[in-house]
């Protein structure tokens, strides 16, 4: 198990249509047992998109990554308690495991990954491009487009960029970590 007495980010893999039962299930396993401390937080991301039936407009919740669940567990106190914690959550109906390399240990996720995901967003992002500068948008609808860096502004952690659409230049608002310098 990991060594360290910080709480991680750690993933779980469901059966499809079990994810908010199982999330109940560690939920509750946690308060039972007063491991509110051990296991801080069950996470099952979720969005709202408008899905149109029969010509109705509506508002549904969709999960964000379908047969996963991200776990905020402290391994690395008690290797007893681990083992007996790994256990649990890997025995909970509809779990079929952590997602680690090693199956028998789980393997927690870096905040690279967590920000790639969109689960978190860095507080703050050192830039290494100024106005003027040519970048490279890395995510959204422009991805993969060159753009000329028009404003930087820190305190939203935004760039402002022109693209070129059309034969024309259109300013395009980014958070700094969907850019990278060219």
């Amino acid at each position: 198990m990991p060594e360290n007495n910080e709480a991680q980010w750690y993933i779980i893999h469901t059966f499809g249509g079990y994810e908010k039962k199982v999330k109940t299930s560690i939920e509750n396993y946690a308060k039972a047992q007063g491991m509110e401390d051990i296991i801080q937080e069950v996470y099952l991301p979720t969005d709202i998109v408008v899905e149109t039936k029969n010509g109705k407009r509506k508002e549904v919740e969709k999960l964000r990554f379908p047969s996963y669940i991200f776990l905020k567990l402290v391994f690395g106190n008690n290797d007893k308690v681990d083992k007996d914690l790994w256990f649990r959550i890997r025995n909970t109906n509809g779990v079929t495991g952590f997602v680690s390399p090693d199956p028998n240990k789980p393997t927690p996720m870096t905040d690279e990954d967590l920000i790639k995901m969109g689960l978190i967003v860095p507080t703050t992002v050192e830039v290494d491009y100024r106005i003027g500068d040519l970048i490279i948008i890395t995510d959204g609808p422009f991805k993969d487009s060159k753009a000329v860096v028009k404003d930087i502004n820190e305190e939203k952690q935004q760039v402002t960029v022109t693209v070129s659409m059309f034969g024309r230049e259109t300013p395009v608002t980014l958070d700094f970590i969907k850019v990278r310098k060219v």
